[in-house]
Formats: C-alpha cells, sequence, structure tokens
C-alpha cells in the first residue's frame, strides 16, 4: 500500500517543498502572550510545521519564532513598570524574564519551534548583529538605501528626542479606525511621515512636542514599486495566497492621495496653483474632495502647503521610504555608512530578518554549517512559509518583499538553485481574532486573556482545535470562551468545549472501546488482519481532501474532514463491536478496521492535537515512523509485525479530555 510515487492516487496531488522554514510572527519581549498571539497565529504556524515534518520529514524543516527584543515599545514599558515599582532590574532583565515566560507558554500549548530565539539575548543576538550588519550594508552597496533628513519629535520639557512610542496621537490614514497613532506607524500598522501625525502629546510629560530634524538611512521602497506590482498579480493567481495578502498590498500600490475636508474647498482652489501639479478627484456624495499626486515628494509638499495655511486632510494608504535607523539606544547597532553617528535599527526592518538570523542560531547550534541556510532561504527547492497577522501584511507583504529583491539585484548568477538569492516567501495572514466581538488589543480598551490564564479553563487541545476550525484565513471572527462571557448564561453551550467534544467523546470512545475489545478478547494482542478495502478507499479519499486543504491553509476545511471521517468510524465502531459473545474471526476483522481508522485519524490528526496522538502512540508501542506520509495507507501491522502486543490500557484512560473544571458543570 505504499504511496511513495504517488501511483495509488487517481487525482493530482498538491506539491511540497523538498525543505521549508516555517516562521511564527514575533511577539514583543515586553509582555506575556495574549491569546491573540497564541489562537491568532502560533498554534496555525505550529500546526503547518508540524504538518510539512510528516509530510517531507522533519528533518527537512525549520520552524523559528522568538521574542522581538529591541523597539521602543519595550523600552517604554519597561521604564514605566520600573517607574511604578512594577519591576526591578536592567532593560536586558525585563526582556529575559518576558521571554521565558513566553517560551514557557508555547510549550504548554504544545507550540514546538526548532528555536524559540531572542532577537536581543545570549547566542542568537551576537548572529542576529552580524546578519544585520550584512543586511543593511549590502543594500547600501547596491545602491538601495537614501540618506534622508527628518523631523522628529522633542519634548522641550524633558529635553530630549521621543522615541515611536513615546508620542501618541490621531492616524493620518484616510478611513483608519486605529486608536492610537504612533511616531510613525499606528497600531494598525499605517505608516507616515512623523510631520503628518495628528494632535501628538508626548506620553512623557502631557505636552506637545516640538520637531526637530533628524538623519537616518531609508530603503528606497517606491522604487520597487512596478515589481511590487507584477508580484501581486501572480499572488491574485495563486490558490495558497489568501485574498487578504493581494488585498492589502494593493491599497498601498496606489498614487499618493490626498483627502480634503469639503469646507476647505474654496481655500484650497485659492492654493491649488502654488501646489505641485495634481489631479483633483471630484467624488460628489463623499464628504471629502481627493487631489492625487505622482510623486510621494509632491504629496509631502503639497501636504506642508495645506498644513501651513491651516487646511485639516488626510493621506492615503501610499509607499513611503522605508526607515531603517533611529537613535533609540536599546535597538541593534547600524553599520556606520558615510561617517553618520553610530545609529540602532528600527525594530521593524531587523525583526523581518530575524528569522534569518534564527535559522543560523539554530543550525549552529546543531552542529551544522551556518552558511547551510541559504539551502533553506535561497533555494528553488525550498519555501519559506511566514505566519502573520492580518495587521503586519505592510512589513511581510510590501517591505520584506522589496527588500528581497532588492538583495537579488547584480547578485551573481551560478549554475546551483543556492545562489545566494531570497527566494520569495510564501505569506499566510490570519484575519483578526476579536475578543467578545471587539478587537482584542494588549494596548487597547479591551483587554484579551492572557494565553496562561485560558488554561485554567481549558486543556490546551480544546483551545488548538477550537481556533484552527474559526477560518480566521477567510474573515475575522470573535472568540468567545463562556467564563470570560459576561453576557453568556449558565446553559449556554461554551462553544470551546463544544469543539474539543470530537476527540474527548467521539474519538477517544474509538480508542478505548478498541484497546478494551483487545485486552479481553485477544489478551491485548494486535489482530493479524489487513483492513477491508472500503476501509483503504475510505482512508485514501479523507487523506486526500486533507493534504489539499492543507496545501491552502484552510485549517478549518481540515477539521471537517476530520469530524465526518471520526464520525463515520464511530458508525462502524457501534454497528460492528457492540454483539454479544461475537465470532472470534468476525471480532478481529472489525478490530482491524478500526484500528486502520484510529491510525488513520491519528495522522491526520497528529499536526493539530499533539499531546492526545503522541499518548496513543505510547500506547500503540509504534515508532514515530507511523507519522510519515511516505506510508500513510499502511495498516499499523506494517510497523509491528505479527503478534504485537498494546501497551496495557488501564480503565478510564483517556488520550482527550475536557479541563477539569467543565466536569463541575450541568453539562456533564
Amino acid at each position: 500500500m505504499s504511496d511513495k510515487n504517488n501511483k495509488n492516487f487517481e487525482i493530482p496531488r498538491p506539491q511540497f517543498p523538498k525543505r521549508a522554514v516555517v516562521t511564527g510572527g514575533m511577539p514583543y519581549g515586553n509582555k506575556e502572550l495574549h491569546f491573540g498571539h497564541v489562537g491568532g497565529m502560533l498554534v496555525f504556524a505550529d500546526t503547518y510545521a508540524r504538518f510539512l515534518r510528516d509530510r517531507i520529514g522533519k528533518e527537512n524543516v525549520i520552524f523559528v519564532s522568538g521574542t522581538d527584543c529591541y523597539g521602543s515599545p519595550i523600552a517604554e514599558g519597561w521604564r514605566v513598570k520600573v517607574e511604578k515599582g512594577e519591576f526591578q532590574g536592567s532593560l536586558e532583565d525585563f526582556v529575559r524574564s518576558n521571554h521565558e515566560k513566553q517560551k514557557n507558554t508555547l510549550g504548554s500549548y504544545g507550540i514546538s519551534p526548532n528555536l524559540f530565539a531572542a532577537s536581543g539575548l545570549d547566542r542568537s543576538k551576537e548572529i542576529h548583529a552580524e546578519v544585520t550588519d550584512w543586511f543593511i550594508s549590502s543594500l547600501y552597496k547596491k545602491g538601495q538605501l537614501n540618506k534622508i533628513s527628518t523631523m522628529q519629535f522633542f519634548d522641550e520639557k524633558a529635553g530630549v528626542f521621543l522615541n515611536g512610542r513615546q508620542v501618541v496621537g490621531k492616524c493620518p490614514v484616510e478611513g483608519c479606525t486605529s486608536e492610537k497613532g504612533y511616531a510613525d506607524e499606528c497600531d494598525l500598522g499605517h505608516q507616515y511621515m512623523p510631520e503628518n501625525l495628528l494632535n501628538p502629546v508626548s506620553t512623557l510629560t502631557g505636552e506637545t512636542p516640538s520637531m526637530k530634524p533628524v538623519t537616518n538611512w531609508y530603503f528606497k521602497l517606491r522604487d520597487y514599486e512596478k515589481l511590487l506590482q507584477d508580484w501581486i498579480e501572480e499572488l491574485r493567481k495563486r490558490k495558497d495566497i489568501r485574498p487578504v495578502v493581494w488585498k492589502t498590498i494593493s491599497e498601498f500600490l496606489k498614487p499618493p492621495v490626498i483627502y480634503v475636508k469639503r469646507e476647505f474647498e474654496e481655500k484650497y482652489s485659492e492654493l491649488r496653483s502654488s501646489m505641485p501639479q495634481h489631479n483633483y478627484i471630484e467624488e460628489p456624495k463623499k464628504p471629502s474632495f481627493t487631489i492625487e499626486f505622482s510623486t510621494l515628494s509632491d504629496c509631502d509638499e503639497a501636504c506642508r502647503i495645506l498644513a501651513d495655511n491651516g487646511i485639516r486632510y488626510r493621506t492615503g494608504k501610499t509607499l513611503v521610504p522605508f526607515r531603517l535607523t533611529g537613535n533609540i539606544e536599546w535597538g541593534v547597532p547600524a553599520p556606520v555608512l558615510e561617517g553618520e553617528d553610530p545609529l540602532t535599527v528600527w525594530v521593524w526592518p531587523e525583526s523581518l530578518w530575524a528569522p534569518i538570523s534564527f535559522t543560523q542560531t539554530y543550525l549552529e547550534q546543531t552542529g551544522a554549517d551556518r552558511d547551510d541556510w541559504k539551502k533553506y532561504w535561497c533555494s528553488k527547492d525550498s519555501t519559506v512559509y511566514q505566519f502573520i497577522g492580518q495587521d503586519n501584511i505592510y512589513f511581510y507583504g510590501i517591505a520584506e518583499p522589496a527588500m528581497w529583491i532588492a538583495q537579488q539585484e547584480n547578485a551573481e548568477k551560478t549554475a546551483s538553485p543556492d545562489n545566494g538569492e531570497l527566494q520569495m516567501p510564501v505569506i499566510v495572514a490570519n484575519h483578526h481574532i476579536l475578543f467578545l466581538d471587539k478587537k482584542a488589543s494588549s494596548s487597547g480598551a479591551v483587554k484579551p486573556p492572557m494565553a496562561d490564564d485560558l488554561l485554567n479553563h481549558y486543556t490546551p487541545e480544546q483551545l488548538r482545535m477550537h481556533w484552527l476550525g474559526l477560518g480566521l484565513g477567510q474573515r475575522s471572527v470573535s472568540f468567545m470562551p463562556k467564563p470570560y462571557n459576561p453576557d453568556a448564561k449558565p446553559d449556554d453551550t461554551d462553544p470551546v468545549v463544544k469543539d474539543g467534544l470530537l476527540l474527548s467523546n467521539v474519538y477517544n470512545r474509538m480508542i478505548r472501546t478498541a484497546f478494551y475489545t483487545t485486552q479481553k478478547e485477544f489478551d491485548g494482542i494486535l489482530p493479524d488482519k489487513l483492513p477491508e478495502e472500503k476501509f483503504v478507499a475510505d482512508a485514501k479519499k479523507a487523506m486526500l481532501e486533507y493534504e489539499r486543504h492543507m496545501s491552502k491553509f484552510a485549517f478549518h476545511q481540515c477539521t471537517y474532514v476530520l469530524d465526518s471521517y471520526i464520525r463515520n468510524g464511530s458508525k462502524y465502531m457501534a454497528k460492528a463491536i457492540s454483539a454479544e459473545n461475537p465470532d472470534k474471526e468476525q471480532l478481529a476483522q472489525a478490530l482491524a478496521n478500526l484500528f486502520y481508522m484510529i491510525r488513520i485519524t491519528a495522522v491526520l490528526l497528529h499536526p493539530m492535537a499533539p499531546f492526545g496522538t503522541e499518548k496513543l502512540r505510547e500506547y500503540l508501542q509504534v515508532d514515530e515512523r507511523i507519522w510519515s506520509w511516505d506510508t500513510l495507507l499502511e495498516p499499523l501491522t506494517f510497523f509491528v509485525g505479527n503478534g504485537h502486543k498494546l501497551k496495557f490500557l488501564p480503565p478510564r484512560t483517556d488520550f482527550f479530555t475536557r479541563h477539569e473544571s467543565q466536569f463541575e458543570s450541568k453539562d456533564e
């Protein structure tokens, strides 16, 4: 039954790379993980990494993530906590404490990166600094950087320049619903020049800051607009790219525009001749009119003229030069270029290539050559899958691909596929996971529960299965855990518990019935029979469907496949293994069929529910070959031979269970 050459399958199967890197967007080092980090992104990255390990071999998959250690949110968070007496220790101590908590939380949920590193701690810090120096210096040598003087907020009362999170105002991007705009980006990821922030206030003193000139290095992002547009057209055609990715990127590839309130139209008309050349776009039914420019510099000049004349406006989404450096002390040192004073690297750029640093760190830890990172990031035989949240598409879907293209320009060509050119990643972006129907943010009004707190009410696998089944790849969905929902009535069903019943009730009963019957009737010896052809055909159908959905990251569809397959297995069990004084030969065949369905389910479930499936493997007394898709249709006897004895299963042993707190509820 072995399927190494696909000949047993009647339809084309999706292709997977020979090697893969899976990345999970890095959580900031200023806090523990809230449920959105885990349930909105990291569970999905982990599930896909586990699937690929089973599908193409775990030696060919590197799953990396880590704590994002640098940047103003962390420095500001530490400063405030020390000021309030909530933390004692250095900034590095603060980051290390949060990093260890994050790592422990991931372990509690069964999230299994090959390396959960930290960009500012230990050996990964050193390697990350080296990669950062190489990356920026390489862009500079290729002529892809500009030195630009811009205005930065300065608190006159405190006598200091303000970093990104020490300024709060209103996002100037038209249509933005962000609750907080910072120095040059809002908490929804919109980019703008600092001077365009509306109503800025210093978080240090509460004063309105002034602006003073500073010089930094910027990547020439706008030079790659045409190449990005071509790339977007390719993404539109791909079934494994979610529409939210290419639609969001497309919004930033439009000409720069300014939206002006109707009440200022007469005043604008008086100034029009003094403004750079532009197009006036009439939209009668809207409360504002639009003026469109061919270049960002013209748009910026028009913004200055409008502001000087007291005209209120908002800018549209567009590409702006991507800042690489800053003057915040807590950051990766930037290479000294053209004699500029030592700068540090802005946190967003260096977090984009941090997974490359972490890949090198992991390879070094395993004794491999650090240079082998190119086999994973630069080879056409490999694919990089980047799991992120919707708010971060600008960085991973625009800034990163453009910088990757820039690194390829004028690269030396060789006959080898590993010629040093960074391959374009596959971006897997989830929509927002809401909390009680509202957007959850640790910095917003709706405070989400911490990921660890949820484990006081649910098992990790109940939560994993619930989140995977939400369909976040298609739309924003609300997480409605009953213990946290003030509107929930005592008799209401908890949606998390409900989604876990497939495993804790139905699949668990199948496994226990198979084990207990075998122990009673066959002294725990696995029947030496092959499954009947109908069961092989059903397994093949389920696996093909599951694999097709997984190749498109349709995790919720994978849970539907499992639901149907498990429930059909339960129906068969109830019919075939219920008669008293059964015929031993018929019972042996029924158990062979049932164990086959249990084994197939376990393979499909392994990436999603690792704790229970690994416990099942332990009691089946088989090795890890059971998870390999190279032998995905083989029965258990293929791995163990005849006369194999199962591990004794004590009475009332569960492989998948509900949380102990749930047994006190009325619906038990």
